[in-house]
C-alpha cells in the first residue's frame, strides 16, 4: 500500500495552516476596523451634542438687553400643565378667597392616602398626632402651632391647603412636593387627627357603640367611654 510522499503531505499541512491564520487575522482586522469606526463616530457625536452653543442655569447672558440667558414668561401665557380647569381643588379659593369644604368625595381610602403622605412630609415638625412636637422642632427649629389649639380646629380646610401650597412663616411651599390630590388627603387627615382628639360618645356610631364595653382580647372587660384610667406604679 502506498502512503504518499510525507514531505508532501508535511507541506500540504502548512499551507492549510497558513490559510487559517491568514483567515483569522482577516477576520481580527475586519472586527478591529468595525469596532474602531462605531467609537470615532460615536464620539464624534457626543462631541457635537456636548460642545453645542448653550447656557447654563443662571449664566449671563451679552445678546438679551437685561443680561440674563433665564427669560421671563411672557405675558399672558399658560406652562404645560398649569392650566386649572378647578380652582378650588388648585388653589383652595373660590374667586380668590379662602374656602371651605372639599373639591373631592372624601372616602377612607382618600384619608388613609392623606395618612401616607402626612406622615412622610409632615409628621417631622407636627408630630404624629398634630401637636406640633415632631422630631425637628425638638432638635431647635421653630415648633408648629398644634392643630388642636381652638384657632385651628376652627379653620377653613381651604386654609391648610393653601399654606401647604405656599408655605407660611417658617413652612416652606410643598407646592412642588406634594400634588393637589394629596394636599387635600392630608388636609383630611388633619381634620381625623383633630376630632381624634376632641371625640365624644355622640361621635360614635350606634352600630360601633357596643364595641367600647365588649371585653378585651385578653378577657378583661375594656374601659367605657369617659371612664379615668386606673393609675399604676408610684409617684414620678
Amino acid at each position: 500500500m502506498c502512503l504518499g510522499n510525507p514531505a508532501l503531505h508535511a507541506r500540504e499541512e502548512k499551507s492549510e495552516k497558513r490559510k487559517g491564520q491568514s483567515s483569522l487575522r482577516q477576520k481580527f482586522t475586519f472586527t478591529f476596523c468595525l469596532l474602531a469606526f462605531s467609537l470615532i463616530a460615536l464620539s464624534g457625536c457626543r462631541q457635537k451634542m456636548s460642545n453645542q452653543p448653550k447656557y447654563d442655569p443662571l449664566e449671563p447672558s451679552a445678546f438679551f438687553q437685561d443680561g440674563m440667558s433665564a427669560r421671563p414668561r411672557i405675558a399672558g401665557t399658560v406652562a404645560r400643565g398649569e392650566l386649572s380647569t378647578n380652582p378650588f381643588f388648585d388653589t383652595g379659593k373660590v374667586n380668590g378667597a379662602i374656602a371651605d369644604g372639599y373639591p373631592m368625595a372624601i372616602t377612607i381610602d382618600v384619608i388613609n392616602r392623606g395618612h401616607q403622605r402626612y406622615d412622610i412630609y409632615c409628621s417631622e415638625c407636627h408630630g404624629r398626632t398634630g401637636d406640633g412636637n415632631g422630631m425637628i422642632p425638638a432638635r431647635g427649629y421653630r415648633r408648629p402651632p398644634s392643630f388642636h389649639t381652638a384657632t385651628l380646629r376652627t379653620a377653613t380646610t381651604g386654609h391648610f391647603f393653601d399654606v401647604m401650597t405656599n408655605g407660611f412663616g417658617a413652612m416652606p411651599p410643598y407646592k412642588s412636593m406634594v400634588p393637589p390630590a394629596d394636599r387635600w388627603a392630608i388636609v383630611a387627615y388633619i381634620r381625623a387627627l383633630q376630632l381624634s382628639q376632641h371625640a365624644t360618645m355622640d361621635d360614635v356610631p350606634l352600630t360601633e357603640r357596643a364595641k367600647l364595653d365588649a371585653p378585651a382580647p385578653g378577657g378583661a372587660p375594656a374601659a367605657s367611654a369617659g371612664a379615668a384610667p386606673q393609675q399604676h406604679g408610684g409617684s414620678h
